[in-house]
């Protein structure tokens, strides 16, 4: 089964980059789209569907305009879930969870920090999804949640680290909730399973820095415990720019079913 998750910065400026040619080539049986910036309704039309391939949105309550979170799937889920139930969530459609026999795959939108009023936000989000997950650990199936997670982890996901320790996604209490989630609470880094080198990034604030590879990997897919033997392979796939971020790509030893 492969996975792909990416962050669009508006699905129809990543389409005109030529994201769905791409897409089309890749064999992926799940992808995971976040910012898409359009409602669900959107979605259905023509030149956002992909061939062989299922399509749900969801664009929160608020603003369309903003967030959002897709997936395309080849094998039609049992049931799709909306939100998460609190607002830091689900005013701009943060989460989008697929559920198929034995397996849950979201794509996940965690907000970013720009200022004071928006990092609190990050951190209400942060907060209110730990207990989500503490619940979620308790069901017997397996998840995989792709997507932005808009922190990086360690100092190897940080080109210049050391100036970036007060930027909203390297802060000390970020790094620590992530520290929490694969750690104690029991997920893993499904990229880290397979490559543990440093200079793997995600996000590029302009082409500059990209092709400089000056970056910072703010991209994941969580997985749970029971799917750290079955990651085979993977990358981070850069040779295309279709938004500042890069599409994640994760094979896994599972094959969908209802």
């Amino acid at each position: 089964m492969r996975v792909i998750s990416f962050n669009c910065e508006g699905i129809n400026n990543a389409r005109e980059k030529g994201l769905f040619d791409w897409l089309n080539e890749q064999d992926a049986d799940v992808i995971c789209l976040q910012d898409i910036r359009e409602d669900d309704y959107t979605l259905e039309q023509d030149k956002f569907q992909l061939d062989g391939y299922f399509c749900y949105a969801y664009g929160g309550y608020q603003r369309p305009d903003r967030g959002g979170v897709a997936i395309y799937t080849r094998q039609a889920p049992k049931a799709i879930i909306s939100g998460l139930g609190f607002p830091e969530a689900d005013e701009t459609g943060r989460y989008l969870q697929a559920d198929f026999d034995k397996i849950s795959i979201a794509s996940i939108y965690v907000p970013e920090g720009h200022d004071d009023e928006s990092q609190n936000f990050k951190y209400r989000f942060l907060d209110n999804y730990s207990h989500h997950l503490n619940k979620q650990r308790r069901k017997r199936r397996e998840f995989i949640m792709a997507g932005t997670w808009n922190i990086a982890h360690r100092k190897i996901d940080v080109a210049n680290w050391r100036e970036q320790e007060e930027m909203s996604g390297f802060q000390p209490a970020e790094r620590g909730w992530m520290e929490g989630l694969l750690g104690d609470m029991g997920f893993h880094d499904a990229y880290r399973e397979m490559d543990r080198e440093s200079g793997k990034y995600s996000f590029w604030a302009d082409d500059s820095l990209r092709n400089d590879n000056m970056g910072i990997r703010l991209d994941y897919q969580i997985i749970t415990a029971g799917m750290r033997s079955r990651v085979l392979n993977g990358g981070i796939y850069k040779n295309q720019t279709f938004s500042k971020h890069g599409p994640v790509i994760i094979d896994y030893d599972w094959e969908l079913s209802l």
